[in-house]
């Protein structure tokens, strides 16, 4: 019964010192509100195009718009499809 008890109390204590799972900052997305919440702590979440967007739904709250460090950029427009002249002999 011991070794049960003992077990589960190391399960129990590597359980609260474990570190916690990291946000995903979706590359996505250009900006980011970071709120903070109470005891200190903060999250970030990128969900938005534009900072307006941002800015309101920061308005009111303990919260801030920042750049996406992950932000992937606009994707590249590419080069125009150019077809090839056509080859010919007669």
């Amino acid at each position: 019964m011991l070794p049960v008890i003992a077990a589960s109390m190391v399960a129990a204590m590597m359980a609260l010192v474990a570190p916690a799972a990291a946000e995903p900052l979706d590359p996505r997305y250009p900006v980011c509100l970071q709120k903070w919440e109470w005891g200190g702590s903060s999250r970030t979440y990128c969900s938005y195009l534009s900072w307006e967007d941002c800015r309101a739904a920061a308005m009111g709250l303990s919260a801030m718009c920042l750049a996406n460090p992950y932000w992937a950029g606009p994707g590249p427009a590419g080069a125009p499809h150019v077809r090839p002249a056509p080859t010919r002999t007669w």
